[in-house]
């Protein structure tokens, strides 16, 4: 029988996700179209590496095992998988069509519905994906501004201007990488010293899990102006969830250009640029900035229904409210069992839990809660992406089972067992190597 969303008696048996992936090797670069989602993320041999089905807050692999998801498809599923009113609205635009030869009424809506709670959003544009929408503020930035250099904190995507500051940054022009440089989240101090009279742009993530202290945002949001260079809030992980309009909302300052994806369209593919009209003008003749499906009906009719949801709801003080529950009870039954190798940081409706031990790998100790995880039914990977379909049952559960697992991590690293009980081979980092970050340029005066 297949496991369910309980304390099962063995680990999942995961055949048919094996005979896919066997069949992906080889075929599919790394068998995988999102690291995150990858195998190299989960305990080979125990984790499933398919899902076919999703419900509200459970999702179901290849041979029918059923989880509770908090990694809800890396972030897009804010509301939960197949929604009702996101789904009604999809099929009844299904019915009219998908993709025209003409622009469609929902390009309008859309950008209405997102003036009215963005507040920069004095222009909108629309894309497929996050990396496509950062991708185009760099270039209105560059235009703007009549400067080249890239200034970024956080994860922006795969195009050429991010990732030649990370390990795999093979085949980009070292005329390229030369252009882009990166400060540390925090450090007021790392981002002055590398802007120069050459810098056209600041971007970064508004926050990843780390709160921003003594008035980084604000101070860092001042600094920009006064030298004259764009600033760029990276909203994939923070926007309609942080707040309905984000962290602008939330944090009280209006960047010049923001981007969007995620939560938008609540799974189905939809980025957003959002900006000042001055700046995002120049994509009407000066920037090319066009895709043949960023006006696909089904994503905006998501969107819509998704957005309006969101506001109806208010979607970001129940993600906040469901996740001090989780991130809260995290972190108590650590103090009650006295383990000092791990603890639960971040926001509240996006929580993440970390590992830290003197002599114990913090990958290995992450695989082995990970395989207890999937063994009671969640599919776990160290976050807590929070949607509102997560009841407070599902949260329940997740805190009873933690409190079984993490007394089992307890007595694995007392007695330094954590590798022996691996039942498979543990998880990997994204990028191997990190030492081409926090570089920067020599600042000309």
């Amino acid at each position: 029988m297949p496991n369910k969303i309980i304390f099962n008696n063995d680990y999942p048996i995961i055949q048919k996700s094996e005979e896919l992936y066997s069949r992906a090797f080889g075929l599919i670069p790394s068998v995988t179209q999102t690291l995150a989602k990858g195998p190299s993320q989960y305990v080979d041999g125990v984790a499933p590496k398919y899902l076919v089905k999703g419900k509200g807050s459970h999702v179901w692999d290849a041979d029918e095992n059923q989880y509770l998801d908090y990694n809800m498809g890396i972030g897009p599923l804010v509301l939960g998988y197949s929604y009702p009113s996101v789904d009604a609205a999809i099929l009844d635009q299904l019915k009219d069509g998908i993709t025209f030869s003409l622009m469609h009424p929902l390009e309008v809506e859309v950008a209405e519905l997102i003036r009215e709670i963005i507040p920069n959003a004095e222009s909108i544009r629309y894309s497929k994906t996050g990396a496509d929408v950062t991708s185009a503020a760099i270039r209105l930035a560059r235009a703007f501004t009549g400067k080249d250099k890239i200034l970024c904190c956080g994860y922006h995507g795969w195009h050429d201007w991010y990732i030649s500051v990370t390990s795999r940054n093979s085949g980009i022009p070292s005329a390229v990488r030369d252009l882009t440089y990166t400060f540390n989240y925090n450090d007021l101090g790392s981002l002055q010293k590398s802007i120069d009279n050459d810098t056209a742009a600041v971007i970064l993530e508004p926050v990843v899990f780390e709160e921003p202290k003594n008035n980084f945002l604000h101070d860092l949001a001042d600094l920009c102006k006064r030298k004259n260079v764009l600033l760029i809030f990276d909203e994939m992980w923070t926007g309609f969830r942080m707040e309905i309009g984000g962290a602008q909302e939330y944090f009280g300052i209006i960047p010049d250009l923001a981007t969007y994806s995620k939560a938008v369209a609540n799974g189905m593919p939809l980025a957003v640029l959002t900006g000042k009209k001055e700046i995002m003008r120049l994509a009407e003749n000066e920037v090319f900035f066009y895709t043949t499906f960023g006006g696909e009906a089904l994503s905006l009719a998501a969107a819509k229904a998704t957005i309006k949801e969101i506001i109806n709801n208010r979607v970001p003080m129940q993600l906040n409210d469901k996740g001090k529950i989780l991130k809260d009870g995290y972190n108590n039954i650590v103090n009650e069992l006295s383990i000092n190798c791990t603890k639960c940081i971040g926001y509240n409706f996006r929580s993440l839990v970390t590992f830290n031990h003197p002599t114990i790998d913090s990958l290995l100790l992450k695989s082995f809660v990970q395989q207890e995880m999937i063994k009671r039914g969640i599919l776990w990977s160290g976050y807590h992406n929070i949607s509102l379909s997560h009841s407070h049952d599902d949260i329940s559960y997740t805190l009873t089972a933690y409190k079984e697992v993490l007394q089992l991590l307890k007595d694995a690293v007392e007695k330094n067992e954590v590798g022996k009980r691996l039942r498979g081979k543990p998880v990997e980092p994204v990028f191997r190597k990190t030492d081409s970050f926090n570089t920067k340029p020599v600042v000309k005066v």
